[in-house]
Parts: structure tokens; C-alpha cells; sequence
């Protein structure tokens, strides 16, 4: 799949997940150095919120933007899933009082980048993971997806939210 990075055309690598898909269960590290579960069956709806970095200020609006949201959602959990190192996203989550979204680190083998095909392939962003967010119900299907066409314009919230309902 192809999207933009300021308008030129870079190539993601892996094969992304389509709408009706189940998602894929992937084990990823938390600010805390914890190992958190993504996808899969959790009982409850995950928004899986996909950003390059948080050192970003599409990334990081896109972040508090769904910390936010959070806040008002009883069926879900909110995660941020970037490339960042753990230690980067618990000073970003603690410098902008995200308490309500959980940042999650793909650096340690891109477990996440394989399984759904997010991972920017060429490019000055190439190793990263590209925008994305995907809605999953509480049996573990992807109910929403969008990857952002063009990297540096943040999600479409509200389609997002609204497959929560």
C-alpha cells in the first residue's frame, strides 16, 4: 500500500488488515515496562491509535485528542502505538497528563508493525510506524480502519468514535 509524506508517495510493507478482519494479538511494551496485549478478543472495544512518534505535533495532537475522548468512553480502551522508546512515551504522557490512553512501544521487534502491515517502508520515516486507527469490537474484529493517505493530517475522529456504537 502507498500513502504520502508531504506528498510524496512512500510504500508501507506487510500486508494491512481490511475491515471484517480478525486483529491480529500482538504483545507490546508499555511506558512502565510492562507487556501489553493489542487486539485479539478483550471483552471490550480497543481504539488502537497508530502515530509515527509522539515527538510530533500531528502525533501528539492526534494523542491528546483521544485522551480526551477517553475520558467519555465506558466500552473501550484508547492505545497509542508508536516506534517511540518506552522511557519517551511515559515523559510525553507525563509532560502532557495523558492518563487516559495507553502508550505502547513497537520497538522491540515490530510485532505490531508485521501483523498489520503499518510499518513505512522507504522514505525519511522508513522503520516507523505510519497513521493509522483501527477500531476493535470486543470479539477481536476490526470494525474500523483508516490509514491516514497523507502521514502528516491527523484521523478522522468522529468516523472513529462512531464505530463504537
Amino acid at each position: 500500500m502507498k500513502v504520502k509524506f508531504k506528498g510524496n508517495e512512500i510504500t508501507l510493507a506487510g500486508v494491512q488488515k481490511n475491515i471484517g478482519d480478525m486483529a491480529p494479538e500482538v504483545i507490546l511494551i508499555n511506558k512502565d515496562l510492562s507487556a501489553t496485549k493489542v487486539g485479539g478478543t478483550q471483552g471490550k472495544y480497543q481504539i488502537i491509535n497508530v502515530a509515527p512518534s509522539l515527538d510530533t505535533g500531528v502525533c501528539a495532537a492526534q494523542t491528546r485528542r483521544f485522551n480526551m475522548e477517553a475520558s467519555k468512553l465506558s466500552n473501550a480502551v484508547v492505545y497509542v502505538v508508536t516506534m517511540d522508546l518506552p522511557f519517551a512515551q511515559g515523559r510525553f504522557c507525563t509532560t502532557e497528563g495523558i492518563e487516559n490512553v495507553v502508550a505502547l512501544s513497537d520497538f522491540n521487534g515490530n510485532e505490531f508493525a508485521k501483523a498489520y502491515g503499518l510499518k513505512i517502508a522507504e522514505g525519511p520515516l522508513a522503520g516507523l510506524l505510519t497513521r493509522a486507527v483501527i477500531v476493535v469490537d470486543a470479539n477481536g474484529k476490526i470494525v474500523y480502519q483508516e490509514i491516514c493517505s497523507e502521514i502528516t493530517e491527523e484521523p478522522n475522529y468522529e468516523a472513529a468514535l462512531a464505530a463504537l456504537k
